[in-house]
C-alpha cells in the first residue's frame, strides 16, 4: 500500500471512529475513501489491519491522546543507550489514556502482536525487533514513565526517533501527525 492509499485509509479510520465527517455528496478525493480502501478486513497494512477488531481500542485510544495533546506534558533525556521519558497530565482522563496506551503498546510488544501503524517511520521497526531493546514502564500517579535501552546502536536510533516523534504528537498534535505522513 503507498503512502496515497494509506492516508485514504486512515481517513476513513478516522471517519469510522466519528474523528472526521465524510459528505457523501462530494466529489472531492475523500468520496471514494469508504469503497476499495475498506478492504476485506484482511490486508496486513491497510485499513482492515488497523480497524480489525483487536486494534479498534490502541487505535481510539491514540486519537483521543492525539485530542488531548495540549494537556499533556512530556520531558525526555536521551542517554546513550537508548531514552528515558516522563509523560504527564494533571487531568485524570487523560492519565488513564497514557497509562492504557502504553501499556497496550508494551503488552503487544510482549506478545508479539504487530501494531499497524504507519504514521509513525518508529513503530513498525520497534515491533519488527522486540528483543533488540528493553523496556520499563513506572505507573505515575499523574502519567507514566519509560526508559528503553538497547545495545544495537540502529536500535538506539530508532528509539530516539521515537521519542522525538511522540514528542512532536505531545507539542501539536494533529498536525504532527499529519507532518509525519508527508
Amino acid at each position: 500500500m503507498d503512502r496515497r492509499q494509506w492516508m485514504k485509509s486512515f481517513f476513513s479510520a478516522l471517519a469510522l471512529l466519528g474523528y472526521v465527517r465524510i459528505d457523501p455528496a462530494s466529489a472531492s478525493p475523500m468520496a471514494g475513501m469508504m469503497g476499495g480502501m475498506m478492504g476485506n478486513g484482511s490486508d496486513k497494512e491497510g485499513m482492515g489491519a488497523m480497524m480489525s477488531p483487536e486494534n479498534r481500542g490502541p487505535m481510539q485510544t491514540g486519537m483521543e491522546l492525539f485530542e488531548r495533546h495540549a494537556q499533556v506534558h512530556r520531558k525526555v533525556t536521551f542517554l546513550p543507550n537508548g531514552i528515558h521519558a516522563v509523560t504527564i497530565s494533571a487531568v485524570p482522563e487523560t492519565v488513564a489514556l497514557l497509562q492504557a496506551h502504553v501499556s497496550q503498546m508494551y503488552a503487544r510488544l510482549a506478545e508479539d502482536r504487530p501494531f499497524p501503524y504507519p504514521i509513525s517511520r518508529s513503530v513498525p521497526v520497534m515491533f519488527a525487533h522486540p528483543t533488540l531493546y528493553q523496556r520499563k514502564l513506572d505507573l505515575l500517579k499523574d502519567g507514566v514513565a519509560v526508559t528503553e535501552t538497547s545495545n544495537d546502536p540502529e536500535m538506539v536510533r530508532v528509539i530516539h526517533e521515537h521519542a522525538r516523534e511522540i514528542t512532536r504528537f505531545v507539542k501539536d498534535g494533529m498536525p504532527a501527525m499529519m507532518r509525519n505522513m508527508m
